[in-house]
């Protein structure tokens, strides 16, 4: 398959399925309410994040906004460029994440720029979180597997 195919369909993926949970999350949660999954273990708990992924730095919600519209801009500038599954995978989930979020923070109360995230995911040994953060984190870690794997191919000597 195209890689820049692969990137735009993970990325369409990611945004649908942090939405769609995050509208599941709003009908059936109360702000701050908690409903356990697996008791002590994973519980889903509605709260709206001004802040970064997994609720650091909640003061500065523009910041972050226009960080993520720099996020969406570079990787649609680079996707062209793409040429293997792996990094179409990966810049795929960061855009998709970074779309997911962008669209609460665009979108969401008090208003553009200002909106909040919506996040529900609550490990309780772990900031709550949602789809596009784990989109995000994933997206990163494959990005620096095929760096790691591209950096040993272009130490490899010609044969």
């Amino acid at each position: 398959m195209d890689p820049r195919i692969l990137l735009a369909s993970t990325a369409a993926v990611a945004v649908a399925a942090d939405q769609t949970t995050k509208a599941v999350a709003l009908a059936a949660l109360d702000d701050g309410a908690t409903r356990p999954v697996i008791e002590g273990v994973l519980h889903w708990t509605l709260q709206r994040n001004p802040g970064a992924a997994f609720g650091i730095f909640q003061r500065a919600p523009a910041l972050f906004t226009v960080l993520a519209i720099g996020i969406v801009v570079f990787i649609l500038a680079i996707a062209p460029r793409v040429k293997d599954n792996l990094n179409g995978v990966a810049l795929g989930l960061v855009l998709g994440g970074a779309l997911g979020n962008l669209t609460d923070r665009l979108f969401r109360p008090p208003g553009p720029f200002r909106g909040r995230v919506i996040d529900f995911i609550d490990f309780r040994i772990w900031p709550t979180f949602n789809l596009a953060d784990v989109a995000v984190v994933v997206g990163a870690g494959l990005l620096a597997i095929a760096s790691f794997r591209a950096d040993r191919e272009a130490a490899r000597p010609a044969t």
